[in-house]
């Protein structure tokens, strides 16, 4: 039991794991955990402990509803994923020589899942994520209502819709709204109790870190995406432009820190997220060039390129940004 608790744990670290013979050796929540691409499940993580920070800085933070909310982000990116893997494989966009195939593990495509264990899963997660929503329902009434409409309008329209909004090139601003001010902004109300500005205007710079996860890896698949018709931004701009985008919004992030330090809508400590500035560095020069054709020696999550570098940014950049609003949660000083 001890090893498999270190396998599901495995699941959420790392980056992908491509290799189907292992996995087809473990355990079905094993398979499940990695067919949900729980790698990039900590970026739900992150927005969850950030709104968490933001509500006690203000003291109005409460255990009971941040762990809600906490299990109820990662249940409803966990549905996310499954769902984007299930429309994608039966409308035949996820196939053999797809980017999706190659850098991880696809739940239907790879046979690790068969359709009625990932409805199974699905089905699981559905009802904790209700019963999280129901809470907040009967908590927060009108205000979780108006969040949460938000929030599976979004899941609904990105991957359920005829027309999906990842075809109309809008998917990557989806995304800033869900990880910024839905997620953050919005667990912060369920938290607390009300809506809050700061809350706002302090989830922009982490929902522009999750946009250029996003963009990158559609970036990386845009030839693809092309040939099947999918209309994602980098497709409408092309690439050139679509890096030009993606480093903006990095610098976007650091800016945006700034400023709001400066008019003391975050406290100082959040400046500690510079100590990223060496892997924004890296990132910027990686979306400067086009990608190699082929991946270096020893690389993981070919090709995946652009997303890789973003990814590994963001993901040290949310834990840096939350170890400055948890200094600022303890002395929150005059701007809170």
């Amino acid at each position: 039991m001890q090893n498999r608790v270190a396998v599901w744990l495995g699941a959420f670290s790392g980056f992908y794991r491509p290799d189907i013979a292992e996995l087809r050796r473990l355990d079905v929540i094993s398979r499940f955990l990695y067919a949900a691409r729980s790698v990039i499940l900590v970026i739900s993580a992150q927005a969850a402990l950030i709104a968490g920070l933001l509500a006690a800085a203000d003291r109005a933070f409460h255990w009971t509803e941040f762990m809600a909310v906490l299990a109820g982000f990662v249940v409803a990116h966990m549905i996310s994923n499954l769902s984007n893997d299930y429309f994608g494989f039966v409308r035949g966009h996820d196939k053999p020589d797809s980017p999706r195939m190659r850098y991880t593990i696809h739940p239907l495509a790879s046979g690790i899942l068969s359709r009625r264990a990932l409805w199974m899963g699905c089905g699981v997660l559905a009802s904790l994520g209700s019963a999280v929503l129901l809470y907040f329902l009967v908590e927060r009434g009108g205000l979780a209502a108006a969040f949460a409409a938000c929030g599976i309008s979004l899941l609904l329209l990105y991957d359920v819709a005829p027309v999906s909004i990842k075809s109309l090139g809008l998917g990557e601003f989806a995304v800033l709204l869900v990880w910024g001010p839905l997620m953050i902004g919005g667990g912060y109300a369920m938290i607390a109790g009300h809506v809050s500005h700061d809350a706002l205007y302090a989830s922009v710079p982490y929902g522009l870190g999750v946009m250029s996860i996003l963009n990158g890896k559609h970036i990386d698949q845009r030839a693809f995406d092309a040939g099947q018709h999918i209309g994602t931004l980098p497709v409408r701009m092309g690439e050139a432009a679509a890096r030009r985008l993606t480093r903006l919004t990095i610098v976007l992030m650091y800016g945006l820190i700034a400023a709001l330090i400066v008019l003391r809508r975050l406290t100082p400590f959040t400046a500690v997220v510079v100590l990223a500035l060496p892997r924004a560095a890296h990132a910027l020069g990686v979306l400067a060039r086009p990608a190699p054709a082929t991946p270096p020696a020893g690389y993981t999550g070919w090709p995946l390129w652009y997303h890789r570098a973003c990814l590994v940014h963001n993901r040290l950049f949310g834990w840096l940004y939350i170890l400055g609003l948890s200094a600022g949660a303890i002395w929150p000083g005059p701007g809170r």
